[in-house]
């Protein structure tokens, strides 16, 4: 197979962990045959300031030609918080209508979670966020703006048909992975909200939930939890957990949770996927500024969101390959940190590189 990747090296380590991404990706695809052509687009903050230009409609529309995007990561310190996620990140994922973010959750041997006592085994689970819907699509405003009687409002926006596709996602991955290892089998999938003060939201979520289980998928066990009792399960009992699905902003949170029970931002990759269209896939951390050009960012996590673009691609030999090989390479590093991890970003990506030969 043949595929064409669209490249947005990004902001501050960006381009740096996306090198390496690439290093490995080329190592896992002359093993296995797969050809990648990489193109590098010129979106993120630099542009912006030089040209006050993000990304047209135009470019987002030439995007949905390619197999899958690969990005570093967007954030510049001297634009404004706002611009760029909204206007580059939020707009490629609600134009492409990547509905689904995908988030694994999953410490590897040689990792330290700061959870003590927690081994590999105990966190091993998958977080799903609803991606296009939500507080994140721009309904509210303000009035009386600078005054004392200033309102502001941001309006929570769901409808039957976007809870119901992610729904659907989550079920088919929970039946999937209950096929795969019978300890997942175990588990039930959750459903995470805040249903008891969310009482509009929460029960389109909880009813379509019910309703979809009971009819389409009464062989997986299911469950719910409030998303603050959440918060304290993973940390407390993470072995509870192997399939949760959530809508967009409680997943925003909770995922970050998940990044540092797994051992840190250097080690989480997501992806932002549309199962009938293009899908991109990133690093959640941000773009690291203070550590550009320094050679210290972990690239592991960009490696990760490798693996998950493969995999989404349906090469599945080959993202197993890579995920091997971070295994392996985690067990050789001192901490997954910038500047603690005993190794350069270009010595982390040869190792993993290499492991994969």
């Amino acid at each position: 197979m043949s595929y064409n990747i669209a490249v947005i090296g990004g902001d501050g380590t960006g381009p740096e962990v996306v090198a390496e991404g690439i290093k490995v990706l080329k190592a896992v695809s002359s093993i296995y045959k797969i050809g990648i052509d990489y193109h590098f687009k010129d979106f993120g903050g630099e542009k912006y300031l030089k040209t006050g230009k993000i990304i047209s409609n135009e470019e987002v529309a030439e995007l949905r030609n390619y197999d899958a995007i690969y990005l570093g990561a967007i954030g510049h310190p001297d634009v404004k918080p706002g611009i760029l996620e909204k206007g580059l990140l939020l707009k490629i994922r609600f134009d492409l209508d990547q509905y689904i973010n995908l988030r694994p959750v999953k410490l590897y041997p040689g990792v330290e979670s700061p959870l003590s006592g927690k081994k590999p085994e105990d966190i091993d689970f998958v977080v799903i966020r609803e991606n296009t819907g939500g507080i994140y699509t721009g309904h509210g405003g303000v009035t009386r703006e600078g005054t004392q009687d200033e309102i502001a409002t941001q309006l929570m926006v769901y409808d039957r048909r976007t809870v119901d596709r992610c729904l659907k996602y989550s079920f088919d991955l929970k039946k999937k992975r209950n096929a795969l290892n019978p300890v997942y089998a175990e588990k039930p999938l959750h459903l995470v909200h805040k249903r008891n003060v969310l009482t509009y939201c929460g029960d389109l979520w909880y009813r379509a939930f019910e309703e979809m289980g009971e009819k389409n998928y009464s062989g997986i066990k299911r469950d719910y939890a409030h998303v603050d009792a959440s918060t304290m399960w993973f940390v407390k009992n993470p072995e509870w957990f192997d399939v949760l699905v959530t809508e967009n902003l409680f997943g925003d949170i909770i995922t970050d949770l998940g990044a540092m029970i797994q051992g840190g931002m250097g080690i989480a990759a997501g992806g932002n996927i549309n199962p009938d269209g293009v899908s991109m896939f990133e690093p959640i951390g941000g773009s690291a500024p203070k550590y550009t050009g320094k050679h210290v960012i972990n690239p592991l996590a960009a490696i990760e969101a490798g693996r998950m673009l493969l995999e989404e691609l349906g090469e599945a030999k080959a993202a197993a390959s890579i995920e091997k090989a971070v295994a392996f390479s985690c067990t050789k590093m001192k901490s997954m940190s910038a500047g603690r991890m005993g190794f350069t970003t270009e010595e982390v990506g040869d190792m993993v590189a290499e492991s994969v030969s």
